[in-house]
């Protein structure tokens, strides 16, 4: 079978950097405002979960709570006795460019005796949070990104989403097609070569490329390649050399289908995210 996550997670990195391992007491609230998720894991005790005045969950008793884009939230506790949680704050290379991060639903909400898979890095996590051990942060960050992406094969084997690159994903065929793209972005792919790679006809690959992932195969591509190229650029690699390696014929190409995406040519783009940053 191929690997679904190899090439995406190559290009596009996932991080954690853990920040609370203990109870929390009362209320207790995240922003939203900072370019990055949570990954929270409630291990003992109850808490209710709120989005704005709108109460999404009572959790009761060991939980994973996942916001894979910033979402503000907040967790109301008992004052005195609180919920012992272990959270990290999770970053998505690329932010928006990542196809990853934004295929996931808003948030996930599991209840850890659904994750057997996990249970030996849960047992691990939760040992070293309670511990006080030379390296005990570097271990936890780690710990968490190997939590994910066990999380990630979950919701791609259980058909979390209906609609987008996870639905893809789960498709036994469509996946060898997405997978090449990941790959090989350099590649002059047609819908007819793509679709012999998924081992279907054309337009039956074209038609179930859009039910299941929401846009045509050139459209995700498309979106793919330019992803990569705003990586590209912010490591600042030249141009001539980003349009080789993601597949446009010339600088020029490489321009017209970025300005048609983003609404900007490369080095303006590049400029504006410079200033912001």
């Amino acid at each position: 079978m191929v690997d679904r996550l190899a090439a995406l997670l190559g290009h596009f990195a996932v991080s954690a950097r853990t920040f609370q391992s203990g109870p929390l007491c009362g209320v207790n609230t995240l922003s939203g405002t900072e370019p990055y998720g949570q990954l929270h894991l409630l291990r003992r005790g109850t808490a209710e979960v709120w989005h704005g005045a709108s109460k999404a969950y009572s959790l009761d008793g060991p939980t994973l709570l996942f916001y894979p884009r910033p979402m503000a939230h907040r967790f109301v506790t008992d004052s005195e006795q609180g919920a012992d949680f272990v959270c990290a704050h999770i970053v998505f290379e690329g932010g928006s460019a990542n196809p990853l991060s934004s295929a996931l639903p808003a948030c996930v909400c599991i209840p850890l005796d659904q994750l057997p898979d996990s249970v030996p890095v849960l047992t691990l996590l939760f040992a070293e949070a309670e511990a006080n051990n030379c390296g005990r942060q570097v271990m936890l960050d780690r710990l968490f990104e190997v939590l994910l992406v066990q999380l990630l094969r979950q919701l791609m084997e259980n058909g979390s989403t209906q609609v987008g690159l996870l639905a893809g994903f789960a498709h036994i065929q469509l996946r060898r097609a997405i997978v090449a793209m990941h790959q090989a972005p350099e590649r002059d792919w047609s819908v007819e070569s793509l679709a012999a790679v998924a081992g279907m006809s054309r337009s039956v690959f074209a038609n179930q490329f859009r039910e299941a992932v929401g846009e045509t195969p050139a459209s995700y591509l498309q979106r793919w390649r330019v992803g990569l190229v705003q990586k590209w650029l912010k490591n600042g690699q030249p141009l001539r050399l980003i349009a080789e390696e993601a597949g446009y014929s010339s600088e020029s190409a490489l321009s017209r289908a970025f300005k048609s995406q983003c609404g900007l040519s490369p080095m303006a783009w590049l400029k504006q995210e410079r200033l912001v940053g």
